[in-house]
C-alpha cells in the first residue's frame, strides 16, 4: 500500500513537471507549431533527456502528418512517451494553458492598440525573427534525419515537388513513407544477395 501511495506521487511529481516544462514551450513559442520544433527537441533531448534524438526526428515525422497543429500534435506524442496517456494530456494543457491566457488578453488589447505604428512595428519584427526560427528548426531535424544519400534524394524530390508543384503536400508525406519502406526492403534484399 505505501508502495503505491509513493509510485503515484512520483507519477504525479513527473506529471507536474511535463505540464511546467511544456507550459513553459508554450509560453515563448511565437509563429506556430514549426517555429516550436527546435524549442521542443532543445528541451526534451539537450536539458530533460527524456527521450533520444532519434526518437525525437521520428516524433516530428509523426506530428506533421496528422491533422492538426504540429507543435501540439508533438506534445501529445513526447508526453505520451514520457509517461503515457496522462504524460500526452498533461504535455497539451501546459502547451495550450499559456496560449490561451496569451490570446484573450492580447484580443481584448488588440482591438484597443493594434493600428499604433509600435505595435505594427513589433509584428514587423517578429516575422523575420519566426521564419529564422523554422529555418533552424529544419537545419536541426535534417541533420538527424538525413542519414545517407537515399534519404537526401527523398529530402530533394519532396522540396523541389512542394516549391515547383501545385500537389498537394500529403502526396509528398506518403510517397516519403513508402519511399523509406522500399528503401529499407531494397536494403533487406540487396544484403541477402551479398550473402
Amino acid at each position: 500500500m505505501e508502495n503505491k501511495k509513493r509510485q503515484d506521487k512520483i507519477d504525479a511529481r513527473k506529471i507536474l513537471e511535463i505540464y511546467i516544462a511544456f507550459f513553459k514551450l508554450g509560453a515563448i513559442s511565437f509563429g506556430g507549431g514549426y517555429a516550436m520544433v527546435s524549442l521542443i527537441e532543445q528541451e526534451m533531448v539537450d536539458v530533460k533527456h527524456w527521450i533520444d534524438p532519434e526518437k525525437v526526428v521520428d516524433v516530428f515525422a509523426v506530428a506533421g502528418s496528422l491533422p492538426g497543429a504540429i507543435g501540439l500534435n508533438a506534445s501529445a506524442l513526447v508526453g505520451y512517451n514520457i509517461a503515457g496517456f496522462t504524460g500526452a494530456i498533461a504535455a497539451i494543457a501546459g502547451n495550450l494553458s499559456p496560449s490561451v491566457g496569451i490570446v484573450l488578453i492580447l484580443s481584448i488589447l488588440f482591438a484597443e492598440v493594434g493600428s499604433y505604428p509600435e505595435v505594427k512595428a513589433a509584428f514587423n519584427g517578429l516575422r523575420p525573427a519566426i521564419i529564422a526560427l523554422i529555418a533552424f528548426s529544419a537545419y536541426k531535424i535534417g541533420r538527424t534525419a538525413i542519414k545517407d544519400f537515399y534519404c537526401f534524394m527523398i529530402f530533394i524530390t519532396a522540396f523541389y515537388g512542394m516549391m515547383f508543384t501545385q500537389v498537394n503536400p500529403i502526396f509528398f508525406i506518403l510517397l516519403g513513407a513508402f519511399a523509406g519502406i522500399g528503401g529499407e526492403y531494397l536494403k533487406t534484399f540487396v544484403s541477402r544477395k551479398e550473402i
